[in-house]
């Protein structure tokens, strides 16, 4: 049973690493759910232990956050700020500054990746038209709604599951998190705009007009709903009540509605993400029931590296977010943390987000940014990501580290 459940995880994590099997049309959802498939069927686990390793209450926050976004996107609310905030366009810095900090705070309160969904093709349509170079821009999109998401136990899906599993509390979180997320946002600004200061302008316009088209049309009424229950959501994770069932409770009222079917607004749910974290929760429980963790953590610490050292912590978050992406990075180290210790989980949420910026596969909302620029002839190369991605976040994760060491 131990060897049948290390031969599963190894392969299932290099399979998530790597993004696919050459052969096969799976992607890491797949790759994960197979994993997970095969933990039971090889007799790792049984069906009920693998049931009972999914962590729900992290699965219904992240369900419900998910339609509270669908409701915003739906409306129009990201178009109209997008929309909004492009007459700052002919100010090529104010404008990267401008979309940088909307883009962070908006990560913070809501989901990164939806963020990044709904500015891309705003954001391509106008800077084309503009005669602008939109790539900066676009880079900045994505490294800034990384580093938002930082700030909050609701920004980005690692954080939500750290939040959860570790009890943390959402004012204490933003403490601890605000500083470097400012900082780093500060930092990454002046990175992009040193490296393209001179690269702003382009030559030829691109025909791209017919784009408009799809954008979701603003519905005022719908807009200031979606945004009374995050305020009221925000206000209520800072009581005693359960994260997951203010959450739960205000997205039911959202599908509630005598104008948007909640047929559509589900369809906007990322059902492929909860699939991928309710399998990962499946394959580590397994390597987990194997004993191997504990071995490895005896090792570690016989050759005088303790993983709850928060520097130590700091590297092994961000190169392990890095070689199978953070999310299932923080569901190995998680295990690993003392839940008595909150600045651990802390430091955890830091780097794995910070780390998403490295390389283009470090994050979703990266390879959302990417491929939607794709459709209006946008072509961010690996080499023109990494450019900005590696300084920003080895500057980032300096900061964490700076951080830690003044504030423990």
């Amino acid at each position: 049973m131990q060897t049948a459940a290390i031969i599963i995880f190894v392969i299932t994590y290099t399979g998530v690493a790597i993004g696919s099997f050459p052969g096969l049309k799976l992607d890491r959802t797949g790759i994960a759910l197979l994993g997970a498939i095969a933990m039971v069927t090889a007799s790792v686990m049984t069906t009920h232990q693998a049931i009972l390793s999914i962590h729900t209450s992290t699965i219904l926050l992240l369900y419900a956050l998910m339609v509270i976004s669908a409701q915003l996107r739906l409306s129009g609310f990201y178009t109209q700020l997008a929309v909004s905030i492009t007459r700052f366009a002919k100010n090529p810095r104010k404008f990267l500054f401008i979309i940088m900090l909307t883009s962070a705070v908006l990560s913070a309160v809501l989901a990164n990746d939806i963020v990044c969904l709904a500015f891309t093709p705003i954001i391509c349509f106008s800077l084309l038209e503009a005669r602008i170079n939109p790539i900066p821009f676009l880079i900045g999109l994505a490294v800034s709604s990384n580093i938002g998401s930082a700030a909050t136990i609701i920004g980005n899906p690692q954080n939500m599951l750290l939040g959860q599993v570790g009890k943390l509390h959402f004012g204490n979180f933003i403490l601890f998190c605000i500083v470097p997320v400012i900082i780093s946002l500060i930092a990454a600004y002046y990175i992009i705009y040193l490296i393209y200061r001179h690269k702003f302008e382009i030559l030829s316009p691109a025909h791209i007009s017919e784009r408009r088209k799809s954008w979701p049309q603003f519905n005022q009424h719908q807009t200031r709903k979606g945004l009374a229950v995050v305020i009221i959501l925000l206000i209520l994770f800072f009581s005693p009540i359960p994260r997951e069932l203010s959450a739960l409770a205000l997205a039911g009222l959202l599908l509630c509605s005598r104008s948007m079917h909640s047929r559509t607004i589900l369809g906007l749910i990322d059902w492929h993400l909860i699939t991928l974290f309710c399998a990962l929760f499946i394959v580590i429980a397994g390597i987990e029931i194997s004993g191997v963790p504990t071995y490895l953590v005896n090792y570690l610490n016989s050759h005088h590296i303790n993983i709850q050292n928060l520097v130590n912590l700091t590297f092994i978050s961000s190169i392990l977010s890095n070689i199978v992406s953070n999310v299932p990075a923080v569901m190995l180290i998680i295990k690993f943390l003392d839940p008595s210790q909150a600045v651990q989980w802390y430091v955890t949420a830091l780097a794995s987000t910070f780390a998403g910026n490295f390389i283009i596969i470090g994050s979703i909302a990266n390879l959302i940014v990417i491929e939607g620029a794709k459709e209006y002839q946008i072509h961010i190369s690996f080499k023109e990501h990494a450019k900005v991605g590696i300084p920003v976040t080895l500057v980032s994760i300096l900061l964490t580290i700076a951080w830690v060491l003044v504030i423990t």
